[in-house]
């Protein structure tokens, strides 16, 4: 078995972290002004590769490349309203919301949360075969890496931590989690839950695929039961982020099974790629690479008493005209009508 020094583990995980949940404050007063709202919402997910040195080199440059395309974005105009960060690990990762000019930001919750839930039946043989040699069972020794930024007044925040045993390999090493944040619209009377998360990696947790996607099943059931906890049904749900489902078929049929039966309490969900493909719009090269790896995902569904139907997906944040990327995956927006109707029950 390959003996690793402390070193890249504390370093080397991909990571979310939560906290213990905020009091609920719906109808909570916006603390400033917000920006005009059109009707539309425009959702960004993003992840930023934001590992620390010496896993990453020259990522402070690249974050400020991100922050100045927001920024001049926003001046013309067209900036996502919200946008999902994953992996913003360090402070210069941090501070991209605050330079590009969005008023809101919540910080996932950071290495010092906990879970108390305790394994039954079949998760105690799996917390019992962790192996510290990998980095499982040693601590948590970075933050969540999550970030969400928004225009709009953000009124309530939750945050989550997996439970201690639901991770595997060097994942460990970061406090895995989910965060949901209450976003109020100007003139709508309905917020929108959006939810952020990032699950356990496959081959870079560095342990055997069948471990891996265990952990990974035992983060879905966790981030399902604390959208089920936290998300109001009246309101429409977007849930964004790194899932790491990638090509492994079980995992893909997991996320979506458990998206449409139990995320939105009836309501239809869906997934923004699948919505566009279903709408015949284009895609990029890069929105197809997106697509295709399947580890970045937007589902969204409708409230009770507010539509939410897919528009377009841009590309902010893909290969540049010499090849390169800011980051190691494609940071892509999807842009949401949002209709009033009758109260409709959902079954």
């Amino acid at each position: 078995m390959r003996i690793l020094t402390w070193t890249v583990p504390m370093i080397a995980a991909a990571a979310l972290v939560a906290a213990a949940p905020s009091a609920n404050t719906r109808g909570a007063a916006p603390r400033t002004e917000a920006v005009h709202f059109d009707g539309t919402l425009s959702v960004m997910t993003y992840n930023i590769h934001g590992l620390p040195w010496p896993l990453a080199w020259g990522r402070p440059a690249d974050f400020d490349r991100i922050a100045a395309t927001l920024r001049d974005m926003r001046a013309a105009g067209r900036n996502p309203h919200i946008v999902l960060l994953q992996e913003a690990f360090t402070d210069d990762a941090k501070a991209i919301g605050r330079a590009a000019g969005y008023p809101y930001v919540a910080d996932g919750p950071d290495d010092r949360a906990t879970n108390g839930t305790t394994p039954v039946g079949a998760q105690q043989r799996f917390a019992a075969d962790e192996s510290w040699t990998h980095g499982e069972g040693v601590g948590k020794y970075v933050g969540s890496g999550l970030q969400i930024l928004s225009d709009y007044p953000i009124v309530a925040i939750h945050r989550m931590a997996f439970p201690r045993f639901a991770c595997a390999g060097f994942d460990c090493l970061a406090n895995k989690g989910a965060m949901l944040v209450r976003v109020s619209l100007p003139g709508q009377a309905e917020p929108v839950d959006v939810v952020t998360t990032h699950l356990n990696s496959r081959r870079a947790s560095d342990v055997s695929d069948a471990r891996s996607n265990e952990a990974h099943s035992l983060q879905i059931a966790s981030l399902t039961a604390f959208i089920r906890q936290w998300h109001d049904p009246r309101d429409p749900l977007i849930v964004g982020g790194d899932f790491n489902a990638g090509q492994t078929s079980g995992r893909r049929i997991d996320l979506t099974d458990h998206a449409a039966r139990d995320w939105s309490f009836g309501a239809p969900m869906n997934n923004a790629y699948a919505a566009a493909a279903a709408l015949h719009l284009p895609f990029s090269a890069d929105a197809r690479l997106s697509q295709q790896r399947a580890r970045d995902w937007e589902f969204f569904a409708p409230g009770q008493r507010t539509t939410l139907t897919l528009r377009r997906i841009d590309i902010p944040f893909g290969h540049g005209p010499d090849g390169t990327m800011l980051s190691d995956h494609v940071g892509y927006t999807a842009t949401y009508a949002l209709d009033r109707r009758p109260v409709t029950s959902f079954s």
